[in-house]
Formats: C-alpha cells, sequence, structure tokens
C-alpha cells in the first residue's frame, strides 16, 4: 500500500470533522443568511462557532475573519482589495519575494501592470529572505509587503518576527500567506503587527474548497480592503456569496483540533523527517533549505532525476517535486531557481511532506527504490 507523504498539497479530512460536515449537509442544511426559521439560526450559529475557531488559532477576534474558497482567494483578496486605497493615497509600492506561491505572485503581477511598483525581495541559498534587503526596500509610498511564513515547495521558515519588527516604524500593511503553518506550526502569526492572514482548510485535515482572510484591525481602526467581486453582500460586503456552511464548520472543527494537538503533531512530524534525512543521507541526498518546518522536507540526490524517481517510488510512497498547483507545468521551480541552484540540483528536487496520519515510513523498500537509480 503507497504511503502518502503530500501533505503539502493537501491532507485527509479528520474523521470527526467529515462526520460534522455530513451532518450539517443532510441533517442542519440551513442557509445561515436565513434568519426567520431555525433551520437558518442554527446554520448562522455554526458559522458564529467557526469564525470563533479559526480566529482562536491566532488570537485574534472573530469579528476579523473572512470566509474564503481557500488561501488563494485569500490572498487575492488581501492584495488586489487594497487597490483602490492604494490609488487613492498615492501608494503604489509593494514589497515581495521571489519565492511566494503563484497565488501572491500573480495578483501582484497584475497590479504591477496596472502601474504598481513591486520590489522583489532575493532569497540567500538557504531559502531565506535577507531583513536587511527589506528594511532598505520600503519606502514612504509602500502599501504593502506580502511575505509567506513557510515555502510551500522547501518549507523554509521565513522570519516573519523580524519583518514584524521592522514594519512598526512603517505604516505599511503585512500580507502573511500562511497556508503552510496555519494550525500546524504554533509560532509568529499571533504578532498583531500582521494585518493579512491567509490560510486554507485543506492544509489542516479541513475539506478542500474553505479557508479564510483574517483581518486584523489597527486599534478600532478597520482594514481598507474592498471587495474584488459583488453581488450578496456577506462576509461584511468583502466576500459575497451563500456561506458554504458544512465546510465552514468542519474548517472550524480542524481548527479546534489542531490547536489542541499542536505540540504533539509537532513532535510526531519531526521525528518522521529526521529519520526521512538520515535515509537519504545514505546515498548522498542532499537537503534543500535550512530553518525548515517539521512538515517538509526538500532533497536532492545526485544523478537522480526526480520524475524518474517518483515513478520509481510509485506503489511506495506518494511525494511531489514541487507546488501541486504547477505540478502539470515542466517549467523549472522559482522557488529553487530564486535560491541559486544549478539546474540538475533543481531537477532533481523532491519534496516529501509529512502529516498527522503518517505512521509507518518504509524507509528500507525508498532506499532500495532509489539506489536502483544510481
Amino acid at each position: 500500500m503507497t504511503v502518502y507523504l503530500d501533505y503539502s498539497a493537501t491532507t485527509p479530512v479528520l474523521p470527526e470533522v467529515a462526520d460534522l460536515v455530513y451532518r450539517m449537509m443532510v441533517e442542519e442544511y440551513g442557509n445561515a443568511g436565513s434568519r426567520t426559521h431555525e433551520f437558518g439560526v442554527n446554520a448562522k450559529r455554526a458559522v458564529e462557532l467557526a469564525r470563533h475557531q479559526v480566529a482562536a488559532v491566532v488570537k485574534a477576534d472573530k469579528t476579523e475573519v473572512i470566509f474564503t474558497s481557500g488561501a488563494t482567494e485569500s490572498n487575492n483578496l488581501a492584495i488586489l482589495g487594497l487597490r483602490e486605497f492604494a490609488e487613492n493615497t498615492g501608494k503604489k509600492h509593494i514589497i515581495t519575494s521571489k519565492i511566494e506561491h503563484k497565488a501572491v505572485l500573480e495578483p501582484i503581477a497584475h497590479l504591477e501592470a496596472k502601474g504598481f511598483d513591486v520590489t522583489y525581495l532575493d532569497v540567500a541559498p538557504n531559502g531565506l529572505i535577507d531583513t536587511a534587503q527589506l528594511k532598505r526596500s520600503l519606502r514612504e509610498d509602500t502599501v504593502l509587503v506580502s511575505i509567506m511564513h513557510i515555502n510551500n515547495e522547501t518549507g523554509v521558515i521565513q522570519p516573519i518576527s523580524e519583518v514584524c519588527q521592522l514594519l512598526n516604524e512603517h505604516n505599511a500593511y503585512l500580507h502573511v500567506d500562511a497556508a503552510q503553518s496555519f494550525g500546524k506550526y504554533p509560532f509568529d502569526l499571533e504578532n498583531t503587527r500582521i494585518d493579512f492572514i491567509s490560510v486554507s482548510g485543506h492544509k489542516i485535515y479541513a475539506p478542500k474548497g474553505i479557508g479564510a482572510l483574517i483581518m486584523r484591525r489597527r486599534g478600532y481602526i478597520k482594514s481598507p480592503l474592498k471587495p474584488i467581486y459583488f453581488g450578496g453582500g456577506q462576509e461584511r460586503g468583502l466576500r459575497p456569496g451563500t456561506l458554504a456552511t458544512p465546510l465552514i464548520a468542519g474548517f472550524g472543527l480542524a481548527c479546534e483540533i489542531a490547536m489542541k494537538n499542536a505540540d504533539k503533531w509537532f513532535k510526531h512530524v519531526s521525528v518522521l523527517k529526521e529519520e526521512f534525512i538520515s535515509t537519504v543521507n545514505k546515498i548522498g541526498g542532499v537537503i534543500n533549505g535550512v530553518n525548515a518546518s517539521p512538515y517538509v522536507l526538500n532533497f536532492s540526490i545526485p544523478g537522480i532525476n526526480s520524475e524518474a524517481a517518483i515513478v520509481q517510488l510509485k506503489g511506495v510512497i506518494a511525494v511531489s517535486n514541487g507546488s501541486a498547483c504547477t505540478s502539470s507545468s515542466y517549467h523549472p521551480s522559482h522557488v529553487l531557481v530564486a535560491m541559486g541552484m544549478d539546474a540538475d540540483r533543481i531537477d532533481g528536487s523532491i519534496r516529501v511532506s509529512f502529516g498527522v496520519c503518517t505512521q509507518q515510513i518504509p524507509y528500507d523498500n525508498i532506499l532500495r527504490h532509489l539506489k536502483a537509480l544510481i
């Protein structure tokens, strides 16, 4: 039986979460916008409970949570939703990094095509941004800094606390794509200097198709985001459409479970990762990136192409060689290119990602299959 090791792409839904989603679909199926009967009232109550559960992960207020379809939509709302404010104030400079997810880079590129000025921060060979470069890049007209928390390909943890400290004396909004860290890596995101946090349910054992944008107020001042599409006025007028109550309820429960188990899960995947590193070290594996999340391991083995390795490992483990969003693309990873790696190392890169459902990994079998390619 194939062991699933692609948790960065998506996670299985926890049984108790699936049970709740099912019940909300077939028994408590009211529309949260219907206020004239108990079905709608119960749905609204479930949504508000989930809003509290999501907010609690980062010690936000439940009124600061906007439900979306996932981190991609949240990223778009946080970035494109600032356009009107930026143009009205004359602040049209954005800072981001070269290793962001495409769900951040593409909306920023859209604004760049509309006349915004964008600074793309470099990363060192270890995968970390240079906070000194960020400091030098800040300008009076900088409206947004968007830096991911944990990279989806390498697992490298960016210095978000340092970024927050740098921005303490600046009014630029700070957006953090936390798809790979929210509910799993219980550090940094509680910092109140972070204005926008994008999260996805399917990265923490909730269903696909649900996520949130957490928008912190600055004191009593709400963020200046505007909707990027229209019709209905739900979610404080920022995200229209009937709320997916079953998915929202499941997402909320998954957040609550993650909070209760964060330390245990962290220790569990840390052991798995160390054992996997020991395995690939036996055949000269090279780790790509430092200061990485225990949930993600990116490595290359000299002389082995990742596509060949993935085929060879079929039926043993399910892994990837980059972002699931671009798995159909044969372009080299923009993340590894930005880290300055040569073509052979990039072509050989494999991403393994662990989860709480991962129990035993067939290390000897993995080693045998990889050795066959050398």
